[in-house]
């Protein structure tokens, strides 16, 4: 199953420009080092989070929770980048209660298949 309305699902700049891209954050440095490896970049930050939904459209979900605020849904497999390349990549999505569309919470590589 596939995350619903995730073609528009919302994509904050700040999450990924201050987090996602940013080389100095203390929680996002690494994922900043495999992003920008892959082609992203700081001024071209758009094209991440395009990438992000088409990650979402395209594969699976997971694994979803329910939580008192809404629900959360965790989407995993081959993730187009810039560059061409298409690494594994895990992303998780929120729908907050009574909200039609999801927001994006974060992303990270996964382990390569062997």
């Amino acid at each position: 199953m596939h995350l619903a309305n995730a073609e528009t699902a919302e994509v904050p700049q700040a999450k990924i420009v201050d987090y996602l891209l940013s080389l100095t954050h203390r929680d996002g440095r690494g994922k900043a080092i495999f992003f920008h490896a892959y082609g992203f970049s700081l001024d071209r930050w758009e094209e991440l989070a395009i990438a992000l939904r088409q990650h979402a459209v395209k594969n699976d979900i997971t694994k979803e929770e329910v939580t008192p605020f809404g629900q959360r849904f965790v989407v995993e497999g081959k993730f187009l980048a810039v560059d061409g390349r298409t690494p594994n990549v895990r992303t998780v999505w929120f729908l907050d209660e009574g909200e039609t569309y999801p927001r994006f919470v974060t992303a990270y590589p996964l382990e390569a298949e062997k």
